[in-house]
Parts: C-alpha cells; structure tokens; sequence
C-alpha cells in the first residue's frame, strides 16, 4: 500500500486525503476533490480544498496504472468527500471500468451527504449499486434538528432518514456516524434523544459513535454558528451520552456498533441489540473507573 500511495502522489494525488478507518485496506481513487457542500461547522477536511471533479482522463489513467500493479484488489473506495455528487452517468463510467481492470473485486465505496442522497432518483441509486457501488458512509451527526442547523449540517432530521431510507432500498450497505458531545450541556439529552430515533428509524448495517473534537481551523466558526455559549462535555457526560445511545437504539434489523474511534474516551463496540446490556454494563463500570479512559493527549478527531 506504500508503493501505491507513492505511485498515486507522482500521478498527482491532490492532499490531504481522508477515508473510513474500515477503508484502511481499500486501493482510493480520487474522483472528486474536496467537498461540494464544505460548510459543515465541526469539520476541517476539505477545508483546504475548492471543490471540483477530476477528468475522466486522469481517473482512468489512474485505473489503469493502479490495476497493473493490484490486479486481485478487493475493496475499492472512491475520494473525496462527495464522489455522490457527481453525475449518475460519470460514476457508472467509472465504476464499469474499474471492474473491468479489477476482476477479484468485492466491494467499492465512497461516502454520502444527505443530500447527495436526495439528489439522485430511486432509479438512479438502484442503477449505481448494479453497477459495482456496494457501500456508502454517511453522516447523521446528530438527530436533533435544532442542532442540524447549528452545525451547518445541510440537512433535517427527516432529509437524513430518507435518504438513507432510499439507498437501502436500493440495495446499498450503509454505514453511519454519530458524534457524541456535539450539542454540549445545554441540548445533550435532545441530541442523544433525537439520535437515538433517527438511528433505530434509518438503522444502518454499520454504526459509528465518535466524540467531539474541535480542531484550530474550525474552533471559532464552529462556536460563532452555534449562535450561543457553547459547554463542552466531561468524560462522565460523553459516556452518560453514549449509555443513553445505546439504550435508546431499537432497530428493525441488527446493527454491528463501535465507539473505538482516536476521539473516543474507550474502545467500545458490540450488536445491537444483541448486546447492548454488555455494552451498557461497560459503560457504567467506566464512569466508576475513570483511570481507565484513554489520556485525552491521545485522542483527536
């Protein structure tokens, strides 16, 4: 995987590049540069970046580079942060050529804004998943829509769970991200509350629940949105939050859950709702162990 990373920064790999912890294995194409919407208050990836979708040229120049030197590849995840945006046709461009050089190939993903969801037809999200685009990561944040627009999210509650609702049914593995701590003191029972239902209402194959971390580029915007004082929480309310998350979750169908992400106070994860009395038994032994938590010099977002 080095000699590829240094291969695709020769061709011109355009940093910093972000992907989901799971894609760690996954060879990346970089489809699109940045972020259509980039105006989400509590993040800082694309902010570098203006956005903009790379020519068909280079994608395939890259492909075809790539798959000389990993014909068995497996998994495959499409850049950056809005490859969703792009026209249905294009993606289908790229997706049939990517498994015509890519024969062993199982999967390929990217991941999904709300809206991107919305945006595309039944038909057309149908038409994706035929074509090879197995698997998307989205957002949710928060359920709370009066914290939706604080954040800046470009989204409400209900855009979130039918979009989501939409690429299920046609065919998609999704895999979503909640970020514990996002609505402070003040709107913490309602964001783990309104998470909770929109959760268990979408529920994704795969849930993800980090914490909120503040980087230096998007601190005083994220506060200057917020539109009032903003209290952060202490580790004790973060796993109050996340005991709550997870009593409250009652999916249709089982959702595999981690809480073990760099920003997490503890490596948590389990089935819901298969295990959520463990889970919740953790948690509180946890909040009676405090020394147990991960020193916050090693967490980041």
């Amino acid at each position: 995987m080095i000699i590829f990373i240094i291969i695709m920064m020769e061709l011109g790999y355009d940093y910093p590049l972000y992907r989901p912890p799971s894609e760690s294995n996954s060879l990346i194409f970089q489809v699109t540069l940045g972020c259509s919407f980039n105006k989400c208050s509590f993040c800082n990836m694309y902010r570098t970046k203006k956005y903009s979708e790379r020519p068909w040229e280079e994608v395939k120049n890259e492909i075809d580079v790539i798959s000389k030197l990993y014909p068995l590849t497996e998994k495959i995840f499409l850049a950056d942060g809005d490859a969703l945006n792009l026209a249905t046709e294009k993606i289908i461009q790229i997706l049939k050529y990517i498994r015509e050089k890519f024969p062993n190939l199982e999967r390929i993903s990217c991941y999904a804004m709300p809206k991107n969801l919305l945006q595309k037809s039944s038909d057309e999200l149908t038409l994706l998943n035929k074509e090879g685009l197995n698997m998307l990561y989205v957002g949710i944040e928060t359920g709370h829509d009066v914290l939706l627009k604080k954040i800046t999210k470009g989204a409400t509650s209900q855009s979130i769970i039918e979009g989501c609702c939409r690429a299920k049914k046609s065919g998609f593995t999704l895999s979503c991200m909640i970020i514990l701590g996002i609505g402070g003191k003040k709107y913490s029972v309602e964001h783990i509350k309104e998470t909770a239902r929109v959760v268990s209402e979408v529920s994704p194959k795969f849930l993800a629940a980090l914490t909120l971390i503040l980087e230096d580029g998007v601190y005083e915007e994220f506060m200057q949105k917020f539109g009032e004082p903003f209290e952060h929480l202490d580790d004790s309310s973060i796993l109050d939050e996340l005991e709550i998350l997870v009593n409250g979750i009652t999916p249709s169908s089982s959702i595999i859950f981690r809480a073990n992400h760099a920003s997490n106070v503890y490596s948590i994860g389990g089935n819901l709702p298969e295990d959520k009395d463990r889970m919740i038994s953790l948690i509180r032994s946890l909040k009676q162990h405090p020394e147990l938590l991960k020193p916050k010099v090693l967490r980041r977002f």
